[in-house]
């Protein structure tokens, strides 16, 4: 029955309350006379019975005025409730005037009863529709409990209680001065009773209403909510609402940095601006993971020109794009310039850096996934090593005053090839540093893993256990440190920013490599475990072999290791930023590396693959191959010179 009056026209639906209003307005008529004369009142004849026949339809059209039959029931609020009341008073004031008008014999008493009765009657009815209508399609929605009872928490639990999608059923706070109180007509409950809440509620998911907290409160939340199984989401950040781009109710999944319970460092605005600000920069690699952050943090430090540098059409057009929106909204002063070029092309480079007269390099352009280059040597080996020396002799040639590589932890001990030139390109700018005539001032940044970049195992994950399952990770005892995109770029160009500072002190080119603090290193295994539980599954297990996910083991990729490290030796020194450090590291002088280059641009020309690894190996750095040489030329030749001898035997 209430779902076929739920489920009829706005028209219908509003005839239905037209005529409720007229039984309740004639049903407080009869009640205000019944109340004065002690007896129970009918209608009879005269102007007593004419007095509210000519004011029910007064008001009813008052009523229609107010706006009354426009308010949808369901959402009825304050102001809805204030409009029964200003109609309800002006029905009673017609009726006294008719009362007056007709000199009929009623008392001043009834009108006043008649009013507070007409309130009650067509006031509650709503009231009562409305907790109807909640109740009945409280059942068809998912219970859900929000911890946090500020403002962000109360408006997220009135945006979902109009919605078809979730019932909160309760708050938790960490506020005990709220804990078993009632807001919204939910209680609030204190952190510790949050297992119990979700059993006697029957809550299949929690919502963060924490838009301020801070990413280590937010993980000891994620690390008490781990263990129950439900899914865990979370509002948006205070700054995104505040900048209108998200609203309180577009809940997220659990970001992986909240995880990791890492509170960024507020960057220092004078580093931010040191190489920037008024200054013609360029970025390599713009259209990558850090370099679009980059990108975006010069941006916000008003360069006057800033060189997108990008191999990839794509790529330069999607950062270049997103870029123009930025300076539209924020309204910034920049020039912006998107270039397709290639890094190894130094005098294309060197034309762009003279033309528009740049101060400073960020040079983020790099093959960076382990497996491939160990899939590709020759490509790997000119993009990192001779990409990086043909851009900064341009940068050399061009006058440039600053240049800044982004290197990898991968490049300490490597056991890859990527690794391995990355380590190689160090020494690259560390012996140019040095070489004569040089006045570029070069420094190196170093840091791990990098929270959604491309190649991240975190979209990958999510993406398995939407799936499904199974969860692949490599070994079980395989760790990596992460640091989220932004907060790695600001440390960039702060660390290229001081790196330039000292060079300028100590009178030289510099030539520093600088190690991000990335704070300590997580196994992959522990984030896919708690990525599965947090969004309401189980980890499948021989254990538990009824759980949902399961987590498979698919062995090191070529080239790849189990721990990760920043530092070769120990001579690391602190600087004024507390998560920048200095290491000073061996180095070779520039007359030795460049025997060593142009013995290696032949080798690549050749693509004497295996003359390029063992080379690598020879060379001051550490290298020490995790897999054999995989390179795909190699391979294939290999097995076209099998198939030659298995023909040659059957012959």
């Amino acid at each position: 029955m209430l779902s076929k009056l739920f489920a009829l026209p706005r028209e219908a639906k509003r005839i239905v309350s037209l005529v409720i209003d007229i039984g309740a307005l004639l049903f407080a008529y009869l009640f205000a006379l019944s109340v004065r004369y002690e007896t129970w009142y009918t209608l009879g004849d005269g102007n007593t019975v004419l007095a509210i026949i000519v004011a029910i339809p007064v008001s009813l059209f008052l009523f229609a005025r107010f706006g009354l039959y426009r308010a949808v029931v369901r959402y009825m609020a304050l102001s809805a409730l204030l409009t029964v009341l200003l109609g309800v008073v002006s029905s009673a004031v017609v009726l006294a005037v008719a009362v007056y008008w007709l000199d009929a014999p009623v008392p001043p008493s009834v009108i006043v009863n008649y009013a507070l009765m007409s309130l009650v009657l067509i006031g509650g009815m709503r009231l009562v529709m409305r907790a109807v209508y909640e109740q009945a399609t409280r059942k068809e929605k998912e219970r859900v409990i929000i911890y946090g009872a500020g403002s962000a928490g109360r408006q997220l639990a009135q945006a979902i209680n109009n919605g078809n999608e979730f019932h909160p059923v309760c708050f938790v706070d960490d506020d005990v001065t709220l804990h078993n109180s009632t807001m919204l007509g939910l209680r609030v409950r204190s952190p510790e009773s949050i297992a119990e809440c979700v059993k006697e509620c029957h809550a299949s998911r929690v919502l963060l209403a924490l838009p301020s907290a801070s990413r280590s409160r937010r993980k000891q939340i994620l690390d008490l909510l781990e263990p129950l199984k439900v899914v865990v989401q979370t509002v948006p950040g205070m700054a995104d609402m505040v900048d209108g781009q998200v609203a309180v109710d577009d809940l997220q999944e659990v970001r992986i940095e909240d995880l990791l319970g890492r509170d960024p460092v507020a960057p220092r605005q004078r580093l931010m601006d040191t190489n920037i600000r008024g200054k013609a920069v360029l970025v390599t690699g713009a259209g990558g993971s850090i370099g679009s952050e980059l990108c975006r943090q010069i941006i916000a430090s008003e360069p006057k020109v800033l060189v997108l540098v990008e191999v990839s059409e794509y790529n330069l057009y999607a950062i270049e794009r997103e870029l123009t929106q930025l300076l539209q909204r924020e309204q910034y002063d920049v020039s912006l310039k998107p270039v397709l070029a290639s890094v190894q092309n130094q005098s294309r480079l060197q034309r762009l850096m003279q033309a528009f007269a740049i101060d400073t390099v960020y040079h983020a352009a790099a093959y960076k996934h382990v497996p491939m280059v160990e899939y590709n040597v020759v490509e790997g080996m000119r993009n990192n090593v001779f990409g990086t020396l043909r851009t900064a002799e341009a940068a050399i040639a061009a006058g440039v005053k600053d240049f800044v590589l982004i290197s990898t932890d991968k490049a300490v001990r490597p056991t890859n090839v990527m690794g391995a030139t990355k380590r190689f390109a160090e020494l690259v700018l560390q012996a140019l540093a040095k070489r004569e005539g040089v006045h570029t001032h070069f420094s190196m940044v170093r840091f791990g893993n990098v929270l959604g970049s491309s190649g991240s195992v975190i979209p990958l994950f999510r993406q398995q256990i939407i799936q499904g399952g199974p969860i692949t990770v490599t070994d079980p005892e395989i760790t990596r440190y992460f640091m989220t995109i932004p907060e790695a770029a600001q440390l960039v160009i702060q660390a290229g920013a001081m790196g330039s500072i000292m060079a300028k002190e100590e009178a030289n080119n510099g030539g520093q490599v600088f190690v991000l603090d990335m704070g300590e290193p997580v196994k992959i295994i522990d984030l896919a475990t708690k990525l599965v539980r947090l969004m309401g599954l189980e980890v499948k297990t021989e254990e538990n072999p009824h759980g949902d996910i399961e987590i498979i083991f698919s062995g090191l990729r070529p080239g790849e290791k189990l721990y990760e490290e920043l530092l070769i030796g120990d001579n690391v020194e602190l600087t004024a930023h507390p998560r920048i450090m200095t290491a000073r590291e061996i180095d070779l002088p520039w007359q030795e590396l460049a025997y060593l280059i142009e013995s290696f641009d032949i080798e690549c020309s050749e693509h004497n693959v295996v003359a390029i690894h063992q080379r690598l190996q020879q060379m001051p750095l550490a290298f020490s191959p995790s897999s054999q040489l995989c390179d795909l030329i190699i391979g294939l030749n290999s097995q076209s010179n099998r198939q030659s001898s298995t023909q040659s035997s059957s012959q």
